[in-house]
């Protein structure tokens, strides 16, 4: 089983407003960076994405991959990796928690790709991968 690396942020913003850019998934191509294309492949019943094809591409990887995903209200929200190129394992989760006028974002992810890579060179990939995201989404929320 991969392991999970796990960062914390603070958002100025309620949970439900930092869930809409979350689940703007349409506006991922101008806050992630490496997300070049995005399409909804499935809804749930809460008209959420159940199923998202993403074009990733940044700089030495381009990969498409499509992820399932699941929502817990405002709460949370986690996916987990249905078909990729370069990956075994995309599993990752954004875990909302109300602080009065602020939110505190923890976003977990395992990745493991299909070419032997050294667990420490993963991990250290996650923490970028969680670090910009966090960072993108903060700035997204708040600007």
């Amino acid at each position: 089983m991969a392991e999970h690396t796990r960062a914390s942020i603070t958002i100025e913003a309620t949970p439900a407003e930092v869930m809409a850019v979350i689940a703007d998934f349409a506006a991922y191509p101008a806050w992630t960076g490496e997300v070049k294309e995005i399409e909804v492949l499935a809804t749930g019943d809460d008209g959420r994405a159940a199923e998202v094809r993403l074009l990733l591409d940044a700089g030495a990887i381009r990969d498409e991959h499509v992820l399932a995903y699941t929502w817990d209200g405002d709460r949370e929200v986690g996916w987990t990796l249905v078909k990729s190129q370069m990956l075994r394992t995309l599993d990752g989760s954004y875990t909302l928690a109300p602080l009065g006028d602020a939110t505190e974002v923890t976003y977990q992810l395992a990745v493991d790709v299909k070419i032997p890579m050294l667990g420490m060179i993963k991990r250290k990939a996650e923490k970028v991968i969680i670090d910009r995201a966090l960072a993108g989404l903060k700035k997204r929320v708040e600007g």
